[in-house]
């Protein structure tokens, strides 16, 4: 259609309507000035008024009209039309065949037939462009390239982010047994809203038995951990909430409150912040073994060392930091045990009764996730399909039981940022990692091809994930961080590496991952939570989250699967090289029989990407690490054979981790790094002491993968 004025000509047209020439094209066209919508024939009468009846709810259907119409032509819909103004942009076609998202601004839903041969190849629209094309689009596409245009001015682009952290497009290389559905209920966003109430609850009576038992303040993200430790032991039912655990005591907890006791040791600087925390230990402990309980030899112990150090700090005032810091080394020495004693019931009876305060709301949220489950049944569940005996390429997490309708999600765009609104409940997303939900969720879901289900799985996982991190000002974002970029590349390159074991949708470079929740997860990857995850052979990177039983529980379950397996398995493992004390998972991977390099890369010469890097900004997306890192390269024969760790491939990843130490950041606290930070720059001595099937393709499981079958691979 011509870029130029319209060219009346006469003829007999529907009122509104005018009969126009098009130079460009050489043709006639119909033009409507009040609705600015072109049409090459010649409008029909009984169509709708778009302007007192938008959607042709009272319009009356004509028949034959579009079996009539020339060249592949079809009458445009009103749903097509983008702009009302005069200087709108006429957009291109969309087959009504083709998967539209709910948040595509401007394009109503349809109802397509179930034996559309072009439903099942077509790529869903992306709910983050507004009028766009499928990501696929045909390239001979007859309407895109025959319908004219109104006026000047391109189609919007998909919207492409400026850095992008991950690489979707990597298959996998991990191979597991076919295994069932889980058996966790679908997520909802009810059940979610009441959930992170629930959790909320719970924190708060955390604070209040902390501060009224033992009067500190809750460890830093131990809550956090908590969550994280009880879900190794636990068998409940609820996805977040433990509920089943032996013992009911975390260790985790009890540790950290204790730790705290009678103060919390915060990091000393200066001399002054010394002689201070050394008077407050001293007032706290003879305070506290004053009001409890205690045997009179505690009593006595404990009150004579604290009078002592106060008589000490009256008297010398010409001490250095050192002389501060060792008098507060021997004066926990001394009292520590006896503060212990009469600390002990108190503190477990907190973390008892925590457990059965969240045993208590996640019975709650079964019963309410139920009765929703079985009021909004849309269809009857159909029975699994039979899980046949065979290795497969590993493929998304499934549910048992199909989702129930979702309710209406709300979305906004606020500059860069994605505003997802569930009953007044806001969560948001930047607009990078939102396009990259539609892309996982493209290829991950199998239950949802026109998006209808995609806003409300994307407010539940990022509402979960947000209960998790917690509320305070980076609370979380160490328990979620992830490698930088360039370390991903290299691990790629070199050792094959294309499976995250510790990741979630929000931080995961590779499209294939496990995490800790397969319900919500699951339709954007999750391959569900390693600790259940068995791979017969691949090649995976681990970065835990740094709590000691989760990592002890990690290596326990390296050394099962590298033992039972002589297919190639290799794992390269990060963790933080805590050695004051030393942790049960570094000492244990030392000492691995599978154990085949060891790498240490010092405190404050590397970094980590934030584990809030969907919403955090650009330049605070890194921070540097306050600890050292330990880098160990657990493999079987036959993935040591395939992936050694050779001199020139680990070159690449120290030099990967300089290239990445490429701008300044700020250094993040990990929690619990207090007291760890010690013999930081000491480097293990590196050990390389050698320690010398047909698969089918999952089928319908999975869309990862091209090829349709592995080769074989002998065992060394």
């Amino acid at each position: 259609m011509s870029n130029e004025s319209p060219t009346s000509l006469k003829g007999e047209e529907p009122a509104g309507w005018v009969r126009c020439w098009s130079k460009r094209e050489n043709r006639p066209y119909y033009f409507n000035r009040f609705t600015n919508q072109s049409l090459w024939e010649m409008p029909v009468l009984g169509q709708h008024d778009v302007i007192s009846d938008p959607l042709g709810l009272n319009a009356a259907p004509v028949e034959g009209v579009e079996a009539n119409l020339g060249n592949g032509q079809r009458k445009r819909r009103v749903s097509e039309e983008q702009g009302g103004g005069a200087n709108s942009v006429k957009r291109t076609k969309i087959e009504p065949t083709t998967p539209i998202s709910p948040s595509t601004p401007g394009v109503k839903p349809w109802s397509s037939a179930p034996d559309d041969k072009q439903s099942q190849s077509t790529a869903p629209i992306t709910p983050s462009t507004p009028g766009g094309k499928p990501w696929s689009s045909a390239p001979d596409d007859k309407q895109s390239q025959s319908t004219p245009t109104a006026a000047p001015g391109p189609s919007p682009a998909p919207y492409r982010p400026a850095v992008v952290y991950w690489d979707l497009e990597i298959p996998t290389n991990a191979v597991i047994r076919e295994r069932p559905p889980d058996p966790q209920l679908p997520p909802h966003p009810e059940v979610e809203l009441q959930r992170a109430q629930l959790v909320t609850k719970l924190r708060q009576h955390y604070l209040e038995l902390c501060h009224q038992r033992e009067g500190i303040d809750p460890p830093r993200e131990s809550f956090n951990r908590w969550l994280l430790e009880r879900k190794v032991i636990d068998k409940g039912q609820d996805p977040l909430l433990p509920s089943d655990c032996d013992p009911i005591i975390s260790p985790s907890m009890f540790r950290e409150v204790m730790n705290d006791i009678p103060i919390r040791l915060s990091r000393i600087k200066y001399k002054e912040e010394a002689r201070k925390q050394l008077f407050k230990y001293a007032e706290a402990a003879k305070k506290m073994i004053d009001s409890r309980n205690a045997s009179p030899d505690s009593r006595k112990v404990v009150k004579w060392n604290a009078e002592d150090t106060m008589s000490w700090l009256r008297r010398d005032h010409s001490a250095s930091k050192e002389d501060y810091m060792d008098r507060l080394d021997h004066l926990r020495q001394q009292c520590g045990p006896h503060v212990t004693a009469v600390a002990k019931d108190s503190v477990e009876g907190i973390c008892s009764k925590i457990y059965h305060i969240s045993a208590e709301y996640s019975r709650r949220l079964r019963q309410a996730h139920t009765t929703l489950m079985e009021g909004n049944r849309s269809e009857v569940c159909e029975p699994p399909e039979a899980v046949q005996d065979r290795l497969v390429y590993c493929y998304p997490t499934r549910l048992a039981q199909s989702s129930p309708a979702q309710p209406r999600v709300e979305l906004h765009f606020e500059n860069e940022v994605a505003c997802l609104r569930f009953k007044g409940e806001m969560v948001k997303i930047n607009r990078g990692h939102f396009n990259k939900l539609e892309l996982l969720y493209r290829y991950s879901c199998i239950d949802d091809a026109r998006f209808e289900k995609f806003l409300s799985r994307v407010w539940c996982l990022i509402k979960r994930y947000q209960v998790l991190f917690g509320g305070g000002v980076n609370e979380g974002t160490g328990l979620q961080g992830a490698l930088p970029v360039s370390v991903f590349q290299v691990l790629h390159k070199q050792f094959g590496v294309s499976f995250e074991c510790f990741a979630s949708p929000l931080n995961c470079y590779f499209k294939q991952f496990c995490s800790a929740f397969p319900d919500t997860d699951g339709f954007f990857g999750s391959r569900g939570p390693f600790l259940s995850f068995r791979p017969a052979s691949g090649s995976f990177e681990a970065n835990p989250p740094f709590c000691e039983e989760f990592m002890d529980a990690m290596v326990t379950h390296f050394e099962d699967l590298l033992d039972s397996s002589t297919e190639p398995l290799s794992f390269i493992i990060f963790v933080p090289e805590w050695r004051d004390p030393v942790t049960p998972a570094l000492t244990r991977m030392e000492s691995s029989r599978f154990l085949r390099h060891q790498l240490s890369i010092s405190a404050y010469e590397h970094e980590y990407r934030s584990g809030s890097q969907h919403i955090c900004k650009r330049e605070e997306m890194y921070y540097k690490a306050v600890h050292g890192t330990a880098v160990f390269f657990l493999q079987n024969t036959a993935g040591f054979a395939k992936w050694e760790p050779s001199t020139e491939r680990l070159a690449e990843v120290q030099s990967a981790y300089k290239n990445s130490f490429s701008r300044p950041g700020p250094a993040l606290v990990t929690p619990g790094d207090k007291d760890k930070e010690k013999d930081k720059d000491k480097d293990p001595a590196s050990k390389t002491t050698e320690r010398t099937t047909t698969v089918e393709s999952p089928g319908p499981h999975d869309n990862n993968n091209n090829s349709s079958s592995v080769e074989k691979t002998c065992s060394a």
